[in-house]
């Protein structure tokens, strides 16, 4: 078993503009957790709508994880979805910004300090790339995670994207639309994606938000 790393004073939990732009914990209140779960989702509550992005770190040696985090956003209600791909303990630090703000830093918010006692059971798969908008309120319900050892021959796609007026996947040159639910969700099944195994890597969610209807705005990118 893995010792806890030494941190500096004053490292572990909120950081001086948490308080101030008034972000709170929902799912876990200490910022030493030990998971029960992996992957492990972690809730934070914002009361105005903020740009939210983490580093998942390997303490031991200081490895960078960044594509196995994926933030969200279900109203004032962020989620941080963690695939943990060893046993030991692992730092996440966790940077936001106001919605409204077009700076290009994102100040550290909150770290926390994660013990995970259980290796994952299978190879980690990383999530889809996040470009900016994804940022501004959107929630994904399926597939959150895509590669080629996925089943590709039929995959469902579930997402909310506010402001959308168009949303479609397209990988290589083809485009496969998604519908409008009642309740504003975007959804449809996409079949056939097996055929582009070991020859198109990227597959990419994007989005029209009126105007221009041939312009689109990529939210998320899957390696295939």
């Amino acid at each position: 078993m893995s010792t806890r790393p030494e941190l500096p004073q004053g490292y572990l939990g909120p950081q001086p503009k948490w308080s101030e732009w008034n972000l709170s914990t929902v799912s876990h209140k200490s910022p030493e957790i030990v998971a029960d779960k992996n992957p492990l989702e972690i809730k934070l509550r914002t009361p105005k709508p903020m740009k939210v992005t983490c580093n998942l770190i390997e303490a031991a040696n200081e490895k960078e994880y960044k594509d196995l985090v994926f933030t969200q956003t279900e109203g004032e209600v962020v989620s941080l979805l963690i695939s943990l791909p060893a046993a030991g303990y692992f730092k996440l630090q966790v940077y936001a910004l106001p919605a409204a703000d077009d700076s290009k830093t994102l100040p550290n918010v909150y770290n926390y300090l994660i013990q995970n006692n259980t290796p994952p059971p299978h190879s980690v798969c990383p999530y889809p790339k996040q470009y900016a908008q994804w940022k501004e309120g959107c929630f994904l319900y399926e597939p959150l995670q895509l590669s080629n050892l996925s089943n590709l021959d039929t995959v469902n796609f579930k997402v909310r994207i506010p402001g959308a007026k168009a949303v479609a996947l397209t990988v290589d040159s083809e485009w496969f639309h998604l519908q409008q639910n009642r309740d504003g969700i975007w959804e449809g099944v996409v079949k056939g994606l097996s055929k582009f195994k070991g020859k198109t890597p990227k597959a990419s969610l994007n989005a029209n938000y009126g105007g221009d209807e041939t312009k689109y705005s990529s939210l998320l990118e899957y390696d295939l």
